[in-house]
């Protein structure tokens, strides 16, 4: 069942309250991943003690949820198979190649994704977005790589549900509760959060692509202060935007992303598969472990795939 707060707070004033802009100073381009300082990770570290690795990336193929038009799945071309090739000895070769939208995948949002007003996170102008790429906050800012401690919160689980119906809406209160749920445990400054709605399940099990990409359970506009309050480096989930629709607002588009992105200078994970991991946390009560993600080291690039590792 969705859930409607009473009311929506302007997304623009919430931005400017929950604003990171100038913490780290004004020629900052990675925002909150500079909360995962190096003793938290070093911590982080220390959650490893099974050796126990979980693959979070879909398969870059053509079976992924893109229905086509803005963006497509992953097109994988053979350049090279080895025939009709001579070389000394015998040697053949194999190459290929693959066409792909950047965010067609388990990926990253780079702060340069989304912006509003002809500003981008910091304060760098919109303009610097030009065919070229982006001249400010690329995702090639995070190129040493997004790990530290992840904690996974289910959502799902918590509700009872293989998956949550499209359009309801994750408050502060389900994360709490969730957080209560799974033995009490916290999300803190410098966390990396996974959030699982059961949208990767529901995809796998009916493999509509148009119905998931037509809307989806997500992140209501309050969760921004609860994920700000704990200072968290980075939010990954996996459905597709992170944030529930329709959205809140009617009168405007994608409003956490505009304040978790712009204001708040944190990237995003979309399109994660969390369905073995979160088996696993359930057996085990473990609910930490290390997490990493390194993008790829594109240059001037808004967004990048990536196949996001848990290790417990």
């Amino acid at each position: 069942m969705t859930q409607q707060p009473a009311t929506i707070e302007d997304f623009r004033a919430l931005g400017a309250r929950l604003s990171n802009w100038g913490r780290w100073g004004p020629d900052d381009q990675r925002g909150t991943t500079n909360l995962i300082t190096p003793e938290r990770l070093v911590a982080a570290a220390g959650l490893v003690r099974r050796g126990k690795v979980f693959d979070l990336g879909i398969p870059l193929d053509e079976n992924g949820p893109q229905p086509g038009g803005g963006r497509i799945n992953p097109v994988h071309l053979m350049s090279e198979t080895g025939a009709e090739q001579v070389f000394p000895g015998g040697f053949r070769f194999a190459d290929d190649y693959i066409f792909m939208a950047l965010q067609g995948s388990s990926q990253w949002d780079a702060l340069s994704h989304v912006y509003y007003d002809d500003r981008m996170y910091n304060g760098f102008p919109a303009g610097g977005v030009t065919v070229r790429g982006t001249a400010h906050c690329a995702i090639d800012q995070q190129s040493a790589g997004i790990a530290g401690r992840g904690v996974l919160l289910d959502i799902a689980a918590l509700k009872g549900v293989d998956w949550l119906e499209s359009g309801t809406v994750i408050t502060p209160e389900d994360l709490d509760e969730a957080a209560a749920r799974q033995g009490g445990v916290e999300v803190g400054p410098g966390d990396i959060l996974l959030f699982r709605t059961g949208w990767r399940r529901k995809f796998l099990r009916d493999g509509d692509r148009n119905a998931f990409m037509a809307g989806e359970p997500g992140l209501g506009q309050m969760c921004c202060a609860w994920l700000r309050d704990r200072d968290v480096a980075a939010v990954c989930s996996d459905n597709w935007a992170i944030e529930v629709l329709p959205g809140e607002n009617p009168d405007a588009l994608l409003t956490v992303h505009m304040v978790l992105i712009r204001d708040m200078g944190m990237t995003l994970g979309e399109i994660l598969d969390f369905e073995e991991l979160a088996a696993d946390c359930e057996n085990d009560g473990v609910w930490e472990f290390f997490f990493a993600a390194p993008p790829l080291k594109v240059s001037r690039a808004v967004a990048s795939p990536i196949n996001p590792l848990a290790i417990k």
